[in-house]
């Protein structure tokens, strides 16, 4: 079976330099991804997710184990034909404008395209970079850079797109138009493997998540798990009015309660009758409560 990414006993061990010790980045990371998934790729600051990601695209080499990207060894150019990259910083040539990077990212991947002015427009347009196509990017702030690389990204169109940290830098507006393209992209068959800190959003397109901590993978989940495990368990909130019995106070005038399905609508009736308005209902268990209880778990097995 071709996996548009195959990871197999992924190790990674930075040498330390004068007086410094060396680094575990990775500890035997396996994984496989198949053509047209969303993948998400969660885990503190450190983890090793960027690690991951930059033997993906064939930077950084391994110490042990093998990656491949639709059956070609990450170590070969070839298996970077099709591969849409966006770093968590990108640095782009500021000399150049944000057209001329996507014509560059058009003509290094060697695709003929009829009009490429109309093309490239189309993507920065879907960025909202069509009012600075031709301005030199020398002086943009970090978020007009994260899109003109997320517009180069998708203007060589990629039949895989691996994005590090793609909403960073970006303002409410910015991340959502962003969400809803990366999303678009996944419902039209295109494969991305992407780390975020934005847990919603992982939630909201990932078919499936990868929970990494010091280096180890420690779950993969789909969302259809994630729901098994709610348990039909819900958290209410509710502001104002008195404290309902068993509630808790998680700032003045905000209090939330555990409850079960089945006791649902007599706890609303509660929060109504005692002058309270709900603020919403919402499943007990999502993509951030498994995070956390995730790692506990994992630093508490670690002592």
């Amino acid at each position: 079976m071709t996996y548009a990414i195959l990871v197999e006993g992924i190790h990674k061990t930075y040498s330390g330099g004068w007086r410094k010790p060396s680094k575990v980045a990775l500890k035997g990371i396996s994984l496989s991804i198949d053509a047209g998934e969303t993948f998400g790729f969660i885990g503190p600051n450190g983890a090793g997710k960027s690690t991951l990601i930059k033997i993906l695209i064939g930077a950084l080499l391994p110490t042990a184990g093998s990656a491949s990207l639709f059956d070609c060894d990450v170590r070969e150019p070839e298996a970077r034909r099709g591969l849409g990259f966006v770093p968590e910083n990108p640095s782009l040539q500021d000399f150049l404008t944000p057209y001329e990077i996507l014509l560059m990212g058009l003509r290094l991947h060697g695709l003929r395209i009829g009009d490429e002015r109309k093309h490239c427009m189309h993507w920065l347009e879907r960025f909202d970079l069509a009012a600075v196509a031709d301005s030199r990017l020398r002086g943009s702030s970090k978020g007009m850079l994260q899109r003109t690389a997320l517009a180069h990204a998708l203007a060589i169109k990629p039949r895989l797109l691996i994005l590090d940290e793609p909403l960073s830098g970006l303002d409410p507006v910015g991340r959502k138009d962003v969400v809803d393209i990366l999303d678009e992209y996944r419902q039209q068959g295109g494969t991305l493997f992407f780390s975020s800190h934005v847990l919603h959003d992982v939630e909201r397109i990932a078919d499936r998540f990868g929970l990494i901590h010091r280096g180890q993978l420690l779950t993969i989940r789909s969302p259809q798990e994630l729901a098994a495990d709610q348990a039909d368990r819900y958290v209410l909130r509710y502001r104002g009015g008195a404290p309902i019995e068993g509630c808790s106070e998680v700032r003045p005038g905000l209090f939330t309660l555990d409850a079960g399905a089945a006791d649902l609508p007599a706890l609303i009736a509660r929060v109504n009758s005692c002058g309270g308005v709900l603020q919403d209902v919402k499943p007990s268990v999502s993509l951030e409560t498994v995070f956390f209880r995730t790692i506990s778990s994992s630093d508490v097995a670690g002592r």
